[in-house]
């Protein structure tokens, strides 16, 4: 029993030192520091604010012992008016020995000056050759007589959650500051449209942003751009933006100076559990397409209704992932898009349009009571589209459907999002034109044993599909 016990201790003791092997846990990221240092930059921008008016001035009659003072008080005044020049700080890091400089957009967003001070206290001015306020990245370029040190970037993709990673700008001013932590989380989305941040608890704080986040191999897998913080410094919630991102941006400016993404020409939801269930879908994934202006989808031949399921040989989870596929992919590029449509799945050929050429447009709304039939159903209140509401909501003449007058605020419509305003264009993915139609479609799901009901709704000229319970 012993001479067991001996061996399992040995043989956990020979365990844990493997373990301890494989983590590299490393002893001092002093090595890293001293050889990404020369490459990344503090960068401040001058810019110039306009004065603020200060209002009336008084009258004071000449001669008046208060002419001196008022005089005085009068300069202070005007020297307030007068334009003056404002200052901020942030980081960024050298691409390329020729002296491309990355880093965030807000940190030189309506700068007149960026001027650009390297490791060795050097000082250079900065051209601004394009940003993409979408993923807040600026491109920058610095002209120097010799080749400057620069950083590469790494593969953002095979970053690991717990994986070490360093952070390095200029915080709060202070110059190069280095910062070590781990990958908290990836994928993470905060308000923007192309959204792939890397969260980290490497002390990030202001002045961090535009900065490097590197990993062991002193590659730049992420920008660092925010923090979450309920006091402005850094609490351990900061966000980088993934470097397989920043690379696609950066390639884009640098070429035309300005970014060029792919564009579909369809707009779209996400596939919920009841509109999955409604559609008869097996999964609650892929994205639904609510509306196809003008535009590659529409004339490739996608329908509103179509459930895009796969973009270009990628599988679409939700909306987000299609928007970043399509923004991805290069402007005329053939891709084929697989949809669901009425229960089967059908390929379509797309050449992508681009999207910083799309326009959208949106209508007003305004919703007055009107003197039309109005019919209790679902727990809204509907009447058929006429001429009057048409005016009113600012509908084009070729729309029919039905108006939402009011809704039960314990309505599972009410619960789902829809107001007075809204119009009814489909039920069951048919045309509606009446109160009949819908009666009809409702219906027709209930003999099917549907347990919720599909309706195409337009609200400001936007359009989005809705499920409702027919479950009382």
């Amino acid at each position: 029993m012993r001479a067991f016990s001996a061996l399992m201790l040995g043989l956990a003791l020979v365990l844990a030192q493997a373990i301890s092997a494989n983590a590299k846990m490393p002893e001092s990221f002093a090595d890293l520091a001293d050889q990404v240092s020369p490459a990344v930059v503090n960068i401040t921008t001058s810019t110039t604010v306009a004065g603020v008016d200060q209002g009336p001035r008084p009258i004071v009659p000449e001669g008046s012992p208060l002419e001196d003072f008022f005089k005085d008080f009068l300069d202070r005044q005007q020297e307030g008016q007068r334009p003056r020049r404002s200052s901020a700080l942030g980081s960024g890091f050298v691409i390329s020995e020729d002296g491309y400089i990355v880093t965030n957009n807000h940190v030189i967003d309506k700068a007149d000056e960026i001027e650009i001070e390297f490791f060795s206290g050097e000082k250079l001015d900065a051209k601004l050759i394009g940003t993409d306020p979408k993923t807040d990245i600026a491109l920058l370029k610095v002209e120097s007589d010799k080749p400057l040190p620069f950083v590469s970037f790494g593969d953002s993709d095979a970053a690991r959650v717990g994986d070490w990673v360093v952070a390095v700008g200029n915080p709060l001013g202070q110059g190069f500051s280095v910062s070590a932590g781990i990958v908290s989380q990836r994928g993470r989305a905060l308000s923007g449209t192309y959204d792939d941040f890397i969260q980290t608890d490497a002390a990030i704080n202001r002045g961090n942003s535009g900065g490097p986040l590197f990993n062991v191999n002193a590659e730049v897998i992420g920008v660092n751009t925010a923090i979450l913080s309920p006091s402005g410094g850094s609490i351990g919630i900061g966000f980088s933006m993934a470097s397989n991102v920043v690379t696609k941006v950066v390639d884009q400016l640098k070429e035309f100076g300005e970014t060029r993404r792919g564009w579909l020409g369809v707009r779209i939801q996400d596939v919920t559990a009841d509109v999955a269930e409604a559609l008869e879908l097996a999964d609650a994934k892929g994205a639904l397409v609510t509306d196809v202006p003008e535009g590659p989808g529409k004339e490739s031949g996608i329908k509103a209704g179509d459930v895009i399921i796969t973009f270009d040989g990628n599988e679409v989870e939700d909306t987000r992932e299609l928007v970043r596929l399509v923004g991805n992919t290069s402007v005329g590029k053939a891709v084929r898009v697989v949809v669901i449509r009425d229960g089967k799945s059908e390929t379509l050929k797309v050449t992508l349009g681009r999207r910083e050429e799309a326009e959208a447009t949106a209508v007003p709304v305004a919703m007055d009571k009107a003197d039309v039939e109005e019919t209790k159903i679902l727990g809204m209140t509907v009447a058929v589209l006429n001429d009057d509401l048409r005016e009113q909501l600012g509908l084009d003449d070729g729309l029919e459907g039905l108006v939402v007058k009011d809704v039960a605020e314990d309505s599972d419509a009410f619960e789902k999002g829809l107001r007075a305003g809204d119009l009814i264009v489909e039920a069951g993915q048919q045309k509606i034109a009446s109160v009949d139609d819908l009666e009809a479609r409702i219906d027709e799901a209930k003999e099917g044993g549907r347990k919720s009901f599909l309706m195409l709704i337009r609200r400001e000229g936007d359009p989005r599909f809705v499920a409702l319970s027919l479950e009382e």
